[in-house]
C-alpha cells in the first residue's frame, strides 16, 4: 500500500529502536555504559549469553527525580472488598439500620443491581483502634492491626467506574478501554528491571478468573516485552523448566543460538519491537531454566517464616504468592502483582468477608513485616485495595439468592499503602456518616496512580508513549500527587 511520506515516515519510527532512545529521555551513551557496567557486574555469575542489544528495553534506567521505591508488590484484591467491613468505621449506620439512604446523599445515584432507595445495612464486624496511630480497623483484620503503624489509610478512594471489568481495567490501566498499557508494563517500560534472570513484571493469582482478563496486566500499545508475565498456580508456576530428554543444555543453547541469529537478521530487515521482544523471551526463557527452581522453592526458607506467612509448600494460595513476591523483589524484579478474585459479595458479606480475610491478612501483614526486617520496606511500595467500594445499602434479591450482600459502590472506599516512601501510620480520607461519599481528602484513581510513579521517581505526565499519533500516559490527562501520603 503507497502512503503518504510523512505516514512513511511515521511508520518507520516505531519500526526502528530510535523511538526507545528519544522517548523515554535516555541517552545512547548512557544506555552503553549501564550495558557495559552490568555486563561486567554478572558475568562471573550467570551461564546466560552476554547483551546483545535485544534486551536494552528492559535494562535499568534512571527516572526522573530520585525515586523512593525500587519496587512494587500491588496486592489486587479483585471483585472489590467492602471498605464498611474492614476500613471505614461507620458506628452510626447501625442508628440507620434498616432505613434507606436520604435523597439528598443519593443525589441521582444509579447501581448495578439494587436500587438506590434499599435499606442501610449496619457493619457486621466490630471496630477497634490499633497502634500508635490509633487507626480504627475491624476485627476481621486482627494481623494487619499488627503492621498499622507501618501502613497509610486512604480511606477517600474513588473512581469512575461500577462494574468489574471495566473497574478493574481502569484501577490497572488508567483507563475503562481495553486495550491500554497496565501500570506494571508502564513501569517497567520507564524503569526497566534489575533482574537478569526473571522477567521485570510477575503477575500471580490466587483467586477465581478476573473480569478484566489479561488485559489487567498487558502492555497494550507498549511493547509485549513489557507485559506481565504469569506464574501457575500451584508448585509448578513456570513449565518446562527442565530440558526434554536427550536435549542438553549444549545442544538447547546452540538451538537458540541459531533462532535467535534468524530473528535477527528478520528485525534488522523489518525493524519490528515485537521480533525483539521474541528473541528477548527466548532468552529470558532460557535464563528462567537457571534461576526460577530456586526461586520458587519456598521450602528451603526458615520454618519461622513460612509459619509467618501461613505458607505451605507445595501448595497454592495467597500466602505462597506474597512469600514469593518478596523473593521475586529480593532479585530485582521490579513490579509483582499478586490478584485475589474472590471479593464480590453480592450476597453475605459477613461470611465472604471474612472466609477472605482469612486467606490473605495473615501474609499480607507477614509480607510488611517480612519486607522491613529485611531492609527492604523503604525501596519497595506495598499497594492493597481493589476495583471499587461497596455500598452503605443492603442486596437482598429473590432472584437472584443475594441476602445481606452490599452492590457495587465507586463513591468510596479504602486503599493501604506500605514503604517506598509512603506515610506510615497515616489515615487519610473521610466519608460521611454513611460512608457514602468522600467529605475529606477525596483520592481518585489517577491521583493515586500518579502517586505510585512518583514514588518511583516519575513525572507521570513526562512517561509517554506516543501511539496512533498522539502522547499517552498511564494518568491519561488526569492526575495529582498526593502529597499528604508522601514522607
Amino acid at each position: 500500500m503507497n502512503l503518504p511520506s510523512e505516514l512513511l515516515a511515521e511508520r518507520q519510527r516505531f519500526l526502528t529502536r530510535r523511538w526507545f532512545f528519544r522517548d523515554c529521555g535516555v541517552g545512547l551513551g548512557g544506555m552503553a555504559l549501564a550495558s557495559l557496567l552490568r555486563n561486567q557486574t554478572h558475568a562471573a555469575a550467570t551461564t546466560a549469553p552476554t547483551d546483545d542489544g535485544t534486551r536494552n528495553s528492559l535494562m535499568p534506567r534512571h527516572p526522573h527525580h530520585e525515586a523512593r521505591a525500587k519496587s512494587v508488590i500491588y496486592l489486587f484484591m479483585a471483585g472489590a472488598p467492602s471498605q464498611l467491613e474492614l476500613f471505614d468505621h461507620k458506628p452510626s449506620l447501625h442508628k440507620y439500620d434498616g432505613q434507606p439512604v436520604p435523597k439528598d446523599v443519593l443525589k441521582g445515584q444509579t447501581y448495578a443491581f439494587i436500587k438506590p432507595d434499599s435499606a442501610i445495612h449496619a457493619p457486621e464486624f466490630t471496630f477497634h483502634q490499633h497502634g500508635s496511630c490509633g487507626a480504627w480497623l475491624s476485627e476481621a483484620l486482627p494481623h494487619l492491626a499488627g503492621v498499622v503503624d507501618d501502613i497509610a489509610l486512604v480511606k477517600g478512594m474513588t473512581t469512575d467506574a461500577f462494574n468489574h471489568a471495566p473497574g478493574q481495567i481502569f484501577m490497572n490501566t488508567g483507563s475503562q478501554q481495553f486495550g491500554r498499557p497496565s501500570m506494571g508494563a508502564w513501569v517497567t517500560y520507564g524503569l526497566g528491571s534489575e533482574s537478569q534472570d526473571l522477567p521485570g513484571f510477575v503477575v500471580m493469582n490466587s483467586g477465581g478468573g478476573l473480569s478484566g482478563g489479561s488485559g489487567n496486566f498487558g502492555a497494550g500499545f507498549l511493547p509485549s516485552v513489557y507485559q506481565g508475565v504469569p506464574f501457575r498456580k500451584g508448585s509448578d508456576p513456570v513449565l518446562y523448566l527442565s530440558n526434554p530428554p536427550g536435549i542438553s543444555n549444549t545442544l538447547q543453547r546452540k538451538t537458540l543460538d541459531a533462532i535467535k541469529e534468524l530473528n535477527e537478521q528478520r528485525l534488522g530487515r523489518m525493524g519490528d519491537p515485537e521480533i525483539a521482544t521474541r528473541i528477548s523471551s527466548f532468552e529470558m526463557a532460557y535464563r528462567m531454566q537457571f534461576s526460577t527452581p530456586d526461586l520458587v522453592d519456598i521450602s528451603r526458607e526458615p520454618a519461622h517464616v513460612l509459619e509467618m506467612y501461613g505458607a505451605k509448600p507445595g501448595e497454592s494460595s495467597f500466602a505462597n504468592n506474597c512469600l514469593l513476591a518478596r523473593r521475586l523483589v529480593e532479585r530485582g524484579v521490579r513490579f509483582v502483582q499478586l490478584f485475589h478474585e474472590a471479593w464480590d459479595h453480592h450476597s453475605d458479606v459477613k461470611g465472604g468477608v471474612k472466609t477472605q480475610a482469612g486467606l490473605t491478612d495473615k501474609a499480607a501483614a507477614a509480607l510488611i513485616r517480612d519486607l522491613k526486617q529485611r531492609g527492604l520496606l523503604d525501596s519497595t511500595l506495598v499497594v492493597w485495595g481493589g476495583e471499587f467500594g461497596r455500598t452503605p445499602q443492603v442486596e437482598v434479591s429473590a432472584e437472584s439468592g443475594s441476602k445481606l450482600g452490599r452492590d457495587h459502590h465507586p463513591q468510596a472506599f479504602t486503599y493501604w499503602l506500605a514503604g517506598g516512601g509512603t506515610r506510615p501510620g497515616l489515615s487519610l480520607g473521610e466519608t460521611d456518616e454513611f460512608g457514602f461519599n468522600v467529605i475529606k481528602d477525596r483520592v481518585h484513581v489517577h491521583d493515586l496512580h500518579a502517586t505510585i510513579l512518583h514514588l518511583l521517581g516519575f513525572d507521570h505526565t513526562r512517561l509517554t508513549f506516543r501511539s496512533q499519533g498522539r502522547d499517552y500516559r498511564l494518568t491519561d490527562v488526569h492526575g495529582e500527587v498526593v502529597d499528604k501520603l508522601l514522607t
